[in-house]
This record gives C-alpha cells, structure tokens and sequence, in this order.
C-alpha cells in the first residue's frame, strides 16, 4: 500500500511572479482557515481586491459575528544613503526605501511591493519571497487554529546593508460584510504585550504585538483603498483604515521579525512569550498529515489536495444551543446553509473518513428543525433559521442514509436521525410551509410564482428569476429517493412500514415518469406548473434523477438524460445552469447586483454539478474502464484549477457559461471542493 508522507504534500502551491502580469496575478487568491469560521485571504501579492480580503477575519461566536480585523499591513525597508562625493549636491542623500506592500488607490498603486515578489508558495501557510538589492526577504503568513490569530514571519537572509525595517498595520474592525470609514470610532492604548485597538462596534478589541521591534504611535486615517472586486461587481469599492502606529526595528544581519495579531471577545490576550513560529508550523503540519491520512491508501496527491481543501469548511461551533461541527458554505461571504451542508457532507466528511464530523453535522444541523423543515439557512449573526427551501430536508434524508451506509452507526441513525426523517416524511405528505405538500400524483408540489424555494434561489427585490414553483424536477428525483431509502431499511425489519413507503415510492415514480419525461426532447422537463403545464427548460436538475442511487426512470431514460446533459450542459469546469440555445441565457456572470442574480441560473456554470455528473454518467456506463478514462478527462480542468486559478488550493462557486470560463462568485466553496472529491474518488475506486 502507498502511503502519503508529510513531505509529498509539504507545498500545495507554487509559482513564479516574475513571468505573470500584474492583473494576472491580482486574479489569483489564497485562503487560510483556522477551524472555527476565521480566515486569512488576499492575492498573491498581497494587495487587497476585496473588502472580504484581510489578515485575519475572525469569529466572534464561531462561525458566526464575523470581524475584519487586521485588513493589511504596510512593510518598508529603510536604508540610509551612502554618502556622495565631495562637490556633489551635499554629502548624504534622501533614504532608499524598499516596499514589500502593495495596495490600488483610484486606478494607482503606491507603493508597488509586488515588483520584488519573486516567487509565491502555500503550505501550512502562504509565503512571499522578495529580493532587493540589500536583502531577499521571505514574508509568511499562518494562521492559529482554534484562535483567532495571524502571525507574520520575516525572514531576512543575505543581509548586505544595515537599515531598519517598519510594520504598519491597518486596522479594520468591522462587520466582514461592510466597509470601514473614517467616521468610525477607534483608539488605541500601549500595553505590556503589545498595542490593544478596540472598536466599540463591534465590540472587541485587536491585540497587535511586534516582540523584537518598538513601537511609535502615530495615529492616521488612509483614505480610498480601492477593491476592484467589489467595483466589478457593482458594489461599493473604497474603504478607509486606520492605523495606531508603526512598529520599527534595525536589520543588520539576517534574522527573523515576529508580527502578530489576535482578535479578542472576551478572552485574555495571548501574551507574546507564548508565540512560537517552529512550534506553530509543526502544529499546523501535523493537523495536515491528519487530514490527508484517509487519502494516503490511495497514494493520491490530488486526493490529499482536495482533502485538505474540503478541510477549509469543516468548523467547530460555539451556537447558542452548544457546541458541534458544522460546515461554511463558502469562502469569503457564506455562513451555514442547510442544503450545502448534506449536498457537501459525503463528499467533506464522509470520502475523507470523518465520521465523528459527519455525526455532529447531522445531528446539530437537524436540531433545528421546525414543522419537518431543515432550515435552508441561519442567519450570519444571530443564528435564526430561515426555512425557505424544499430541497434542504430532502437533501439531510439522503446524507444521513449515506452517512449510515459509511459507518453502520445505527444506533445514531436510529436515536437521533431517524425520527427527523419520519417528520420530514410526514410533514411533506400532509403539507407544511410554503404550501410544500404531497399531491394526488404522489409529487411533491411547492411554492408560487414569488417564492425560490429551489437550490436556483436568485432573487432580487421582488423578483424571483427561476421560481421554479410546482413540481421541481431534482425535488421530486429526492422524493422519491427519500421513499425508496426508507422502504429499504424497514424492508427486514417492519413490513407494514416498509411497504407503506414502497407504495408511496411507486406512485412517485409512475407519475415522474409521466410528466417529467419529455419523449420529444429525449429529457426531462425542469418543472411542472400548478395548472399541469410543463417548462421544459433544458436544465442540469434532471441529472439527478439519474445519478441518485434510486432513479425513479428506465434505464434507457436514464442513458438519454445524461446523453443530453452531456451533449448541452457539460464544461470542463462544471454544468450550465441553462441550455446555451434558450433565448433566456446569460454567458457572462457579471455586471450589477441584478444582472448577476439575473445570469446565476440562467447559463452560469455550476462545478460542484460536476459531482452528480460524474456519478450519472459512469452508472450509465456500468462503470466501464472507457467511462473511468473518459470522467477522468471530464474532471481534469477542474483539478488544474485547484492548484492554478483563482484561489489556489480550492474549487470556486461558479464559472462563466462560455470560454474561458472565467472563475466567479465565491473563491472557495464547500460543495464544489466536496463533489469533485466525491467524483475523482467514484473515478478511482
């Protein structure tokens, strides 16, 4: 057996900066996490493109109440000039100064950092290496897991010339969805272990220490950062920060410089004697050797790749209702969705062994449910539920039966999951909220023309671009799979129930069977109106009527759906949201708030699609070694992506519906990473 050892997966990433342009490098983005919803972010020049962008972003109640902290730094060389021949215009000259920050100001940027940076790599952390004439200086940065804390390590070799080097950082605290400006009301005050910003909204304090440097206070307001992130995306782009000072220490021979900063809610500051950078980086080493240990059997660098991405959304929370695991739906803005979370779990816990996780995710995310609903959503700060969704709890009854199937842990299944599923069950037979319900056909019917209950959710104002309402395709494909599940597992064990749910399955599926197939198209339609009228849209929701593991279809309609799928929807980055020839469809994912939610669902490429894809197209196959070969292919742009584009060592949201299928949305998102792990492991087993 071949097994992965720490030093095959010691650098996830790598680049060279010299031979790229600066646009694309301001593309391409990094994330660090630390496990309980905080996280670290920028481009691989450190410049800040979006107000989601900081040094560290942390959790006041994790995952939750999200602060941007510490949003950059400024870093200088300073160097004094030598001295000038008699007879010139004086004996000294003005310092030379060397830049390793870079930040955009209205069209501009000042300083330009970025033409030192010579090389780019990640890790357990990311680093920079920057050459200058005096000195090549390696800047890290880490983040702590389980604390919201970065560090930042400058590492100065080939010293050549005495100067001093300063840190300015730029102090954010505030909400991570909004933007700071110079009306905010900040102070700081000089302690033992360090300076102590504080915000009175939100209500925390940032502890920044420089152990080996002094600290001038020198209170500034910059003012315009631009983010041309949020400028593409027709949001507010300019935002001020604040800094309290600057650290300043001498560099004369090589050494390494220790900056860091913790974000504080009502704990004790981390003293600076208890920062250990060695110590750090082998904490965080052997937290990625555990994470990769379920991929090594496959001595698969790919797999521990993705393992290590799908550990980025696993977090320890600290609800109000206790402790657990739950999952982040996304990087850099999402929070917990209930839907993302059970498309996400085989893939995140359960291909990666994580069964305890998987337990935890299952049972805290079920115990919220109300009126046999999952909740789609809670809310990023006070952690409501939102149940305005009819997938999500068809999507907890399909993770849980997988979650059973991985573990044979029926006694959780049992106590704690099973009775949720028959309240599900129940609840949309008889009916619940949003007029979801069971109707005569045995389907399940929801919604109406201004609800978006399905996973193609967009709505801006009042309107809701794919409502989708009636009966869903992929809703019903989970119904009846729900059905057949639990005819199964009573099958041995409860006659009357497991036929019971075997009736109901059997009606779903003759009456799916009827009014889905679309015999002149060769597919399925998308939605069945309330008055029985058919929008056969030629969407990537009927896949998974064949990619479940209980298909309500024959064989041969199972063949032509992924037939159709393939032959219309398939990129190399994931599936269309909508046929390319629909009058409907949108190339391009961007523009204004509106034009994004009005091309979301209707072109834009969905990558973790690629997972039920995958999983589709091979069970059709008989999972030939041909069809192995040829989803192989299918995948390969999306694992070059992984570790090329975008942000580097994840799978972005969304993508462009037409070449080059420009990455979009979210930088790094959970069920993108957990369904191509899910496909390249149903690949390779």
């Amino acid at each position: 057996m071949l097994t992965l050892q720490k030093a095959d997966i010691a650098t996830i990433v790598s680049l060279s900066t010299a031979s790229q342009s600066l646009n694309e490098l301001l593309s391409k983005e990094w994330l660090l996490t630390n496990g309980r919803g905080g996280y670290s972010s920028s481009t691989v020049v450190g410049c800040n493109t979006s107000s989601y962008h900081g040094l560290l972003v942390g959790s006041l109640r994790p995952p939750v109440s999200r602060v941007m902290a510490l949003a950059n730094c400024q870093e200088m060389l300073i160097f004094p000039r030598e001295a000038r021949p008699v007879g010139r215009a004086g004996r000294h000259g003005a310092s030379q100064v060397r830049h390793l920050s870079t930040f955009e100001f209205d069209n501009k940027f000042a300083p330009r950092g970025y033409s030192a940076i010579k090389n780019f790599w990640r890790d357990t952390g990311v680093h920079f290496g920057y050459e200058f004439a005096e000195c090549r200086v390696t800047k890290s940065v880490y983040l702590t897991r389980g604390v919201d804390m970065v560090i930042l390590e400058y590492d100065f070799t080939e010293v050549s010339r005495i100067g001093e080097f300063m840190i300015r950082p730029f102090v954010g605290l505030r909400d991570f969805h909004g933007l700071l400006k110079s009306d905010a009301v900040l102070n700081a005050r000089i302690r033992d272990d360090g300076i102590a910003v504080h915000s009175p909204a939100p209500g925390c304090t940032l502890s920044l220490n420089c152990p080996a440097a002094a600290f001038e206070k020198n209170e500034q307001w910059w003012f315009k950062f631009v983010y041309r992130v949020n400028k593409e995306r027709g949001q507010e782009f300019t935002e001020d920060l604040w800094t309290p000072g600057f650290f300043k220490t001498k560099i004369d021979s090589p050494c390494r410089i220790v900056f860091w900063a913790n974000l504080i809610a009502g704990l004790s500051p981390v003293k600076s004697a208890d920062i250990d950078c060695d110590l750090l980086r082998s904490d965080l080493n052997d937290h990625h050797h555990r994470v990769i240990s379920a991929a090594g059997e496959h001595g698969d660098r790919d797999a521990a790749i993705l393992h290590l991405a799908a550990d980025q959304f696993i977090i320890k929370r600290d609800g109000r209702d206790g402790a657990g695991t739950t999952i982040v739906a996304g990087y850099p803005w999402f929070g917990q969705w209930g839907r993302d979370a059970f498309i996400a779990l085989p893939g995140l816990l359960l291909e990666t062994r994580r069964f305890d996780e998987a337990r935890s995710v299952l049972k805290t995310i079920a115990a919220s449910t109300d009126e046999g609903m999952i909740p789609n959503c809670l809310d990023d700060k006070t952690e409501t539920a939102h149940f305005n969704s009819v997938d999500a709890s068809l999507w907890f009854v399909n993770g849980a039966f997988q979650y059973l199937d991985a573990t044979g842990d029926l006694q959780t299944f049992t106590q704690d999951l099973l009775p949720i599923i028959r309240w599900i069950i129940d609840s949309y037979q008889k009916g619940t909220r949003f007029d979801i319900h069971a109707d005569t056909d045995g389907l399940i019917s929801a919604g109406d023309v201004d609800t978006q209950l399905t996973w193609m959710d967009a709505k801006c104002g009042e309107v809701a671009f794919t409502p989708r309402y009636g009966k869903a395709v992929e809703v019903n494909a989970l119904w009846h799979n729900a059905l057949q599940l639990m005819a199964r597992f009573y099958a041995d064990g409860n006659a009357d129930d497991a036929g019971r749910y075997r009736a109901m399955a059997e009606q779903a599926a003759e009456s799916f069977r009827r009014l889905f197939w679309n015999d002149r198209l060769r597919c399925l339609n998308d939605c069945i109106l309330p008055g029985g009228s058919a929008d056969s849209s030629l969407r990537p929701n009927q896949i998974f009527a064949a990619s479940l593991r209980f298909s309500p279809l024959t064989f041969d309609q199972q063949k032509a759906v992924v037939s159709a799928v393939h032959s219309e929807l398939l990129t190399p980055m994931g599936l269309r949201s909508l046929n390319p020839h629909d009058k409907r469809y949108k190339a391009v994912y961007a523009g204004s708030p509106r034009q994004r939610d009005e091309a979301y669902h209707q072109g834009t490429v969905w990558a973790f699609l690629m997972g039920p894809f995958i999983e589709a197209y091979l069970k059709v196959n008989k999972y030939s070694k041909k069809s192995r070969k040829a989803a192989a292919e299918f995948i390969q742009p999306l694992m070059q992506h992984l570790t090329e584009d975008a942000c580097l060592g994840s799978i972005s949201e969304i993508f462009d519906g037409e070449p080059p299928h420009r990455a979009r949305g979210c930088i790094a998102q959970a069920w993108s990473v957990a369904e191509l792990l899910r496909a390249h492991r149903l690949i390779k087993s």
